[in-house]
């Protein structure tokens, strides 16, 4: 069984920095893709940015130049490195793996990743 834990999360103002950790356990961690998704009440899930094997990554245009996803195949470990942060930023942000044969395919669509985490709130305020 795979799980994921999410840790990092927190309260901060306008133009921090904060930094998330995944710690993932069970399964084989460099076979699989890794996302960062978030949600905020009313509003659908929604791709924050995304990592294949071999570190090829998507974001979101809302993020890009300000966040960093990251993977650590030797501690087990996917980081969401966030700059910059605005207070739209505010959401509940989950880690999510999946499996793909290929190593350089990074998945952007939610129902395509497997496990996922429980979720760490992060608040932004102005």
């Amino acid at each position: 069984q795979v799980q994921l834990v999410e840790t990092g999360g927190g309260s901060v103002q306008t133009g921090a920095s904060m930094r998330l950790s995944c710690a993932v356990s069970g399964g084989t961690f460099s076979s699989y893709v890794f996302g960062w998704f978030r949600r905020t009440p009313g509003k659908e899930r929604e791709l924050v940015t995304a990592i294949s094997r071999t570190d090829n990554t998507i974001s979101a245009d809302s993020v890009k130049g300000r966040f960093t996803i990251s993977r650590d195949n030797a501690k087990n470990l996917v980081y969401l490195q966030m700059d910059s942060l605005k207070p739209e930023d505010t959401a509940v942000y989950y880690c999510a793996a999946g499996s793909n044969p290929s190593f350089h395919y990074v998945e952007i669509t939610p129902g395509k990743y497997d496990y996922w985490g429980q979720g760490t709130q992060v608040t932004v305020s102005s």
